[in-house]
């Protein structure tokens, strides 16, 4: 059951460029019950390891710009920690669960609508600033809800990179995959490092994870992105949103 949820997640993630964070967390939470802290330290540590062979071949391209990926993780870290350490802090306090699940479940919804409106709005050229120092305060909320949910990367980063940089659309990818990857991988080094990991849990999901990314990779290229892209933003709603409402009948009580 874990390999084959493992396999799902990172075949998405192949197939549409999204982040498995936002996918990975509710579905462990909600399929296999797994707590918030210890779902979200896991999902992190497999987001790192489905993301690192495609971090790979970017850095190999030439497609990460280097000097604004400095930029992001000045801000991005310590965000990230922050995320961390308030997760942890939270999840200590049995009363406070359901505020950690209404929160989390929030998070992913909202970045879920962010996603269909980008796949849906009238793409306008217009001349864009080069203002590398904004990215740094940008990234430091993208940190912060990473390190407390898994999710928000991508699609923040990339936004965040468009609107205040000029660079190339594969230098984006590359640069955002690059970031996320350094994030996911300092927050859930944190929750390793705090004993907040199911061992077992993440050795089924990466065993499964490794074949549905090289999978997504092949069929990227054969499948209309766009499509499976509005499909997988509706499931991530409604994870986020059945996260939202359990919190809130807990809050509720």
């Amino acid at each position: 059951m874990e390999a084959l949820l493992g396999f799902g997640i990172a075949l998405v993630v192949g197939l549409t460029g999204m982040g498995g964070g936002p996918l990975a967390a509710p579905l462990l939470m909600l399929v296999l019950g797994v707590p918030p802290l210890e779902a979200v330290g896991t999902s992190l540590l497999f987001v790192t390891i489905t993301k690192a062979a495609a971090a790979a071949v970017y850095w190999y391209r030439g497609h990460v710009d280097w000097s604004y990926f400095g930029r992001l993780l000045l801000g991005g870290a310590p965000g990230v920690l922050a995320g961390t350490l308030l997760l942890q802090r939270m999840s200590k306090h049995p009363q406070l669960q359901p505020l950690v699940l209404t929160t989390i479940g929030l998070v992913i919804a909202s970045l879920a609508v962010l996603s269909l409106w980008r796949a849906f709005r009238k793409t306008v050229v217009t001349p864009r600033e080069d203002r590398p120092h904004a990215l740094s305060w940008a990234a430091l909320p993208i940190g912060l809800e990473v390190g407390f949910s898994s999710a928000g990367a991508g699609a923040l980063t990339s936004l965040s990179l468009m609107q205040f940089t000029k660079i190339e659309p594969a230098r984006v990818v590359g640069t955002d995959l690059m970031f996320g990857l350094s994030i996911a991988a300092l927050g859930g080094g944190v929750h390793l490092a705090s004993g907040n990991l199911n061992q077992g849990l993440l050795l089924a999901l990466s065993t499964g994870g490794v074949f549905g990314a090289l999978c997504g990779a092949w069929l990227g290229t054969r499948v209309p992105a766009k499509v499976l892209r509005v499909a997988l933003s509706t499931v991530m709603i409604l994870l986020g949103q059945q996260l939202l409402f359990k919190g809130l009948a807990a809050l509720a009580r």
